[in-house]
């Protein structure tokens, strides 16, 4: 918001208010808000060695100056890597408190998987169940038939073993990510509702049952059939189809049908309704967010009416030209000579810029160029550090990392 041309301080002031009001009472964190902790105490901000010897890997820590340096300070608390990184919040406003170290890169995979069998996507069951549930956004559950069913979930059972799954509004259904024909979100587009579990006249999961077997037991394709679940709920009504995928039942549709919950006298369809396509599975074996068929159901992320505005100045512009000739040397586009004329344009039209400078010398270091120039960058950031104190402590750190590399003869 801060961003965008026009906004108001007061505006400005309120979204403040609530972002902060909002961060206040988030309960409990959700499974990408605890991935994201491992990912910054890992990718960002993670540390490899032992408690007493270590070295930085996090990008946001080799990308900071300042907090590749303090974070070596002692008042940073080093705690070695394991899964309770998660219970550790953090701020990217603030330095962070406490650090933590892995003894190798492998330790950081076998958090990472001990992680994931705690997550929906590996549990499924009433657990994920309840995830999809809670988050309110379009999620997929995989019956152990391998269909996938894709919507907003809703209900309120309170039940251990999950027997009913409820979506409400759109609803795609989906067999290896891709969707089923005829069955897309306009089809469903009142929602889908479907038993889970096994039927009390045969031990064999629905999914793994022949076609013979199911007409054993009395569901054929144009005839009437009861379909009696251990849950309790009951299904009746005429077969019209019997799906099959990767050699299983995935789906059984039906006209004139009722679904009835016996234990409580519930009525989850009515013929009425129109037709029941009844998904098949002894369990619910994974949940995840987002639809199977992203590109099918079409989840187009909603953009704001107002894009930012960037507008800089002839004279910033050629600063960040200046940058990307810098980059350019780094990465072998421009020869390591260019630095000459780069230096001459920060000194003459930007002289108070300490970073592009700083990044020249480290060029210059590294490559073990031109001794002469690198001592008057040295000279001439030092001078810096004096009349602009806001940023000394920056410049300084600088220096202090690039200490490390010797300065050698000119090339």
């Amino acid at each position: 918001m801060k961003e965008l041309a026009g906004t108001g301080e007061e505006r400005i002031r309120q979204a403040e208010e609530e972002l902060t009001h909002i961060q206040a009472n988030m309960g409990e964190p959700s499974e990408m808000a605890l991935l994201a902790r491992l990912h910054w105490w890992t990718v960002e901000y993670g540390l490899i060695g032992n408690l007493d010897h270590y070295k930085i890997y996090g990008a946001g820590l080799l990308s900071s100056i300042s907090e590749s340096v303090s974070c070596m300070k002692p008042d940073v608390k080093k705690i070695m890597y394991t899964l309770d990184a998660v219970n550790y919040p953090y701020d990217i406003t603030q330095p962070q408190p406490q650090l933590f170290i892995t003894p190798d890169f492998e330790n950081l995979i076998r958090v990472l998987d001990k992680f994931a069998d705690s997550l929906s996507y590996r549990r499924g069951g009433v657990f994920g169940l309840r995830k999809a549930i809670e988050c309110g956004l379009p999620s997929t559950v995989v019956y152990s038939s391998g269909l996938q069913v894709s919507g907003i979930f809703v209900g309120n059972r309170k039940e251990e073993i999950l027997s009913y799954i409820q979506t409400k509004g759109a609803t795609a259904l989906a067999v290896n990510n891709k969707e089923l024909a005829g069955h897309n979100k306009t089809y469903h587009k009142a929602g889908f509702g479907s038993p889970v579990g096994k039927l009390k006249d045969i031990d064999l999961p629905i999914e793994e049952c022949a076609i013979s077997d199911l007409a054993n037991l009395g569901i054929e394709e144009g005839k009437q059939a009861v379909l009696h679940f251990t849950s309790g709920l009951d299904v009746k009504g005429r077969v019209e189809n019997i799906i099959q995928s990767n050699d299983k039942i995935i789906l059984i549709c039906f006209t004139h049908c009722e679904v009835l919950d016996t234990t409580t006298g519930q009525v989850l369809f009515e013929p009425s309704w129109g037709k029941y396509d009844m998904a098949v599975g002894e369990k619910i074996v994974s949940v995840f967010s987002g639809a199977a068929d992203k590109e099918a159901f079409e989840q187009v992320p909603l953009l704001p009416k107002e894009m930012p505005v960037s507008s800089y100045s002839p004279e910033k512009l050629a600063l960040h030209h200046l940058y990307q000739s810098v980059r350019d040397i780094r990465e072998g586009n421009l020869p390591v000579s260019s630095v000459g004329e780069i230096w001459k344009q920060i000194q003459t039209f930007h002289a108070d810029d300490w970073l592009c400078a700083l990044e020249i010398l480290e060029i210059l270091k590294d490559r073990h160029y031109d001794s002469e120039l690198q001592n008057e960058i040295v000279v001439y950031l030092e001078h810096l550090q004096v009349v602009s104190p806001a940023f000394s402590t920056l410049i300084n750190d600088g220096l202090k990392t690039l200490k490390r590399i010797s300065i050698m003869p000119h090339a």
